[in-house]
């Protein structure tokens, strides 16, 4: 399965004026005074100095580890030696869970060295690790621990050193590596021998499990073993590692609350979720959902992708707060918040939506990372965000933020990425370099050091720091299936060692190759949603920025406000519910929910299902992460998968529609004129289109000003049908038209984009303006005639004077084109006028239409009626 580039690199143009002495990108390290403009700040030369600084950071670090401490586990870079388990005190599990007396920083930097484009170092430490290290060693390491540092340091490194045609290949090499993996698959294997197939959160590496281990473990521990044991059966053909890590896998997913979320801590003989059964996106879960994603990224299996997406949604519907920034600690069963504190292996998440295609909500919380990092110079292992304080001061200098910064970066290429990871190595060479390597931070507050270089700093943080300034490094230019694991190394797998999905479950799921959606950069003054027409800004001049920094506390410094513009502004964001659950019925009534239906209402498809009669059955629906509307994801108690179609045959929807339109004289479609006020004439043929004038098909809304034709002297008739015309506007700070109009426009029609806020939503904002309609420009060209909820209507008020029409996008475009050339002058005034005779209206038979509920497309569905 091919992702092609999980972060398409698109370019954008930005126009360098100077209003109300405004910058739009700025430096945010703590030594610079605010830049210029892209262009001017960050050159490629700036750039590779700046990577260049990066990596005498990492050499600093590395060359000490070898110099004083290896082949031990880890340097103390205060003490200038090295560490390894602590033989004195088996329970200190800080120290023993990672250190397993194998020389731990050596083989988990080894593809950092590739990274860094160092065959030479490359080869060296390969050597090194083949001659020093054994796993036949008397220590008793976490077995997730152990999994991602060592061997998937291994199995990287193996990739690179026995795969030719590329610079890391070593032709004495004979798969040493592979064997070491192996080795310790083996010895990690007793680990699952457990009731559930969950493993021992610990094991000793001669001698097995120990009597009296404990029965706990967590989420993370568990369930994130696919990437390496999986690889690992795949490169060996053994695939006893494969099977134990996918059993253990589904043995937490298949133990998930009713609300589709997974715990922190289960007992693995009894797989009963331990206390106090809360679940977050960070410690003690997070690898999880990562792992669901990559693996499938990395070989195919669908399995995990239904449960990535699964659980995705679960996580946006009751972990992120309403606001779209926080996400709650929530209890699994209810989705209750437990917890109001946040950790900073979380910082993960951004980095993880990047890799999904849900840029816009990555961004939205790592400005908030991105403040805490701003407020502490590091990033604090525990914040509480309800009193706006960190409880825990630490920073091993773990790589989560880094990384997301590292994504978002690839994702959009706005500098302001550049500027957060200049401000992070500013950091950490202020704060954790020392004379013998890097050292982690154990009070923020006070910059008292750990005499500890934990090694992710040099696998993770340092790895990421990098390839975030190399633009040229291989890796982004690799359109093939490799993932980084949650320790950051490389794996990839060849078609030879892919199980291809087989023909008849293709023919059933239908999935194409994925890809990431195009990143939408905050434009001002834009009034289309599909092309740029105004000021294309950064991420700093989005109307949210200032909103998490509001979050932390955080008092802004003076670089900051120096930037801000008299008329720019913060605002409060709101965003869309990311799923719920609806009870179908075909007016929009409450109905009891059918718990039970039967086959006849209900019924099973080959490649999806068939709904015969909509009323009471229970749908779960789930944003689409294009943002392109909804998909159903559950039917009753059937799950629809990705690739499926909910056919509907329910003859009683358009009963509904025709009791409308008999009921109002409603015409579903209408014909309208729209022209300059210099060019009238009439009975044009209807394929007349021209720079002055176009005839265009509309699709009326179910509510509001009924569009019946009448003759234009019938005093009952709206002021949308009048015969002298209307004027039609496009409001360029209102777009969408999900906010209330600045001005008046009496006796005018509006012209809005689709998306954001409800059809209904729209005519009411139109209708406090004074406008006597809105035309609405789809985002696609389905035939719809928007509807809504009876409540919401008679909650509206009167909408009989205020009329909505729908085009479909093609159409839309023409209108649009026409506005823009009045606007620019070349004709004058655009007006409309609707025409009487709809008898040569062409009506269309769309095979693909589709089911809206509250104006909201669901995507994966097809009326058949």
């Amino acid at each position: 399965m091919r992702w092609g580039k999980y972060w398409p690199e698109y370019f954008f143009a930005v126009l360098v004026v100077a209003i109300n002495g405004s910058r739009w990108f700025w430096y945010t390290n703590a030594t610079s005074a605010p830049s210029p403009v892209i262009g001017t700040g960050w050159t490629a030369q700036k750039k590779l100095a700046t990577r260049e600084r990066i990596r005498e950071l990492w050499y600093h670090g590395y060359d000490s580890y070898m110099t004083y401490a290896f082949p031990m586990d880890e340097l103390t870079p205060l003490s200038c030696t090295g560490q390894g388990p602590d033989w004195g005190d088996p329970w200190n599990i800080a120290s023993n869970d990672v250190a397993g007396n194998f020389s731990l920083t050596l083989i988990d930097v080894l593809d950092t060295l590739v990274v860094l484009d160092d065959r030479q170092g490359f080869e060296q430490a390969v050597k090194n690790i083949i001659n020093w290290v054994s796993f036949d060693v008397n220590t008793k390491p976490q077995v997730f621990e152990t999994t991602i540092r060592v061997m998937g340091g291994l199995l990287s490194g193996h990739i690179f050193a026995n795969q030719s045609g590329q610079p890391f290949y070593l032709p004495w090499y004979r798969g040493e590596l592979l064997e070491m993996a192996r080795d310790l698959g083996k010895r990690l294997l007793p680990a699952f021998k457990t009731p559930t197939g969950l493993p021992y959160a610990r094991i000793n590496l001669r001698h097995g499990v120990t009597k009296g281990e404990s029965l706990e473990t967590c989420t993370a521990g568990a369930g994130s073993l696919i990437l390496e044991f999986a690889t690992l059966s795949r490169l060996t053909g053994d695939d006893r590692f494969e099977k134990a890590a996918h059993k253990a896998f589904f043995g937490i997913w298949n133990r998930k609350s009713n609300i589709g979320l997974v715990g922190n801590t289960i007992n693995t003989r009894t797989g009963a979720w331990t206390s106090p059964e809360v679940t977050s996106i960070g410690a003690g879960v997070d690898s999880f959902y990562e792992y669901a994603l990559k693996w499938y990224i990395l070989s195919g299996d669908v399995e995990y992708l239904d449960v990535w997406e699964e659980a995705y949604a679960a996580v946006m519907r009751f972990s992120r707060a309403t606001d779209g920034f926080w996400y709650r600690t929530v209890h699994m069963d209810s989705g209750d918040v437990a917890y109001f504190t946040v950790d900073s292996l979380s910082a993960f998440w951004p980095g993880l939506q990047v890799l999904a295609g849900d840029v816009q909500s990555a961004i939205r919380l790592h400005l908030i990372y991105y403040n805490l990092w701003r407020s502490h110079s590091g990033l604090p292992e525990v914040y509480d965000t309800n009193f706006k304080k960190a409880t825990s001061h630490q920073y091993p200098l773990r790589p989560e933020f880094i990384e997301s910064t590292w994504y978002l970066y690839r994702a959009t290429r706005d500098p302001f990425y550049l500027d957060v990871g200049e401000r992070v190595l500013f950091d950490l060479i202020t704060r954790s370099k020392v004379n013998c390597g890097l050292a982690g931070i154990q009070d923020l507050r006070t910059n008292k050091k750990d005499d500890r270089m934990e090694s992710f700093a040099l696998s993770e943080t340092l790895k990421y720091l990098y390839l975030l300034f190399d633009e040229d490094n291989p890796l982004h230019g690799n359109d093939s299936n490799y993932v980084f694991t949650t320790e950051g190394h490389i794996l990839s797998l060849g078609r030879q060692h892919l199980k291809p999905i087989s023909a008849s479950r293709r023919r059933l799921r239908h999935i194409d190759n994925h890809q990431c959606p195009v990143y939408r950069p905050f434009i001002q003054g834009s009034n289309r949603r599909d092309q740029v027409d105004g000021l294309v800004r950064g991420i700093q001049s989005r109307p949210d920025f200032e909103y998490a920094r509001s979050l932390v506390g955080l008092t802004p410094p003076q670089k900051d406000i120096d930037t801000w513009s008299p008329s720019g502004w913060c605002e409060r964001p709101h965003v869309d519910l990311f799923s719920y659950d609806v009870v179908l019925s075909t007016d929009g009534r409450a109905v009891p929910e059918d718990l039970s239906p039967s086959l006849l209402k209900l019924g099973v498809l080959p490649d999806g299902f068939i709904i015969q009669n909509v009323t009471g059955i229970r749908t779960h629906i789930v944003r689409r992460l294009d943002g392109n509307g909804y998909d159903i994801r559950k039917l009753g108690h059937y799950t629809v998968r990705t690739g499926h179609i909910v056919y509907i045959n329910d003859s009683s929807l358009l009963a509904h529609l025709d009791s409308k339109k008999n009921n109002k004289h409603l015409d579903l479609d209408v014909l309208l004129r729209f022209y300059a006020e210099d060019l009238i004439q009439t009975g044009l043929p209807i394929t007349t289109s021209d720079d002055m004038q176009v005839l265009l098909v509309g699709y009326t809304a179910q509510f509001g000003g009924a569009l019946n034709i009448k003759p234009h002297s019938d005093p009952n008739s709206l002021q949308f049908a009048h015969l002298g015309g209307v004027n039609v506007y496009s409001d360029v700070d209102n777009p969408l038209g999900c906010a209330p109009y600045k001005y008046s426009h009496p006796s005018s029609v509006l012209v809005v984009h689709r998306g954001e806020c409800t059809f209904l939503e729209k005519l009411i904002y139109a209708r406090d303006a004074s406008a006597v309609g809105v035309i609405v420009i789809s985002d696609d060209d389905l035939i719809i005639n928007p509807t809504a909820n009876e409540d919401e209507i008679r909650a509206a008020g009167d909408l009989s004077h205020t009329a909505l029409v729908l085009l479909p996008h093609k159409a839309g475009e023409i209108l649009l084109e026409m506005i823009r050339r009045a606007e620019r002058g070349i004709i004058s005034q655009v007006r409309m006028v609707l025409e009487d005779d709809t008898a040569d209206i062409p009506q269309s038979k769309d095979p693909d239409r589709i089911l809206y509920i509250n104006g909201h497309p669901l995507r994966n569905t097809r009326l058949w009626v």
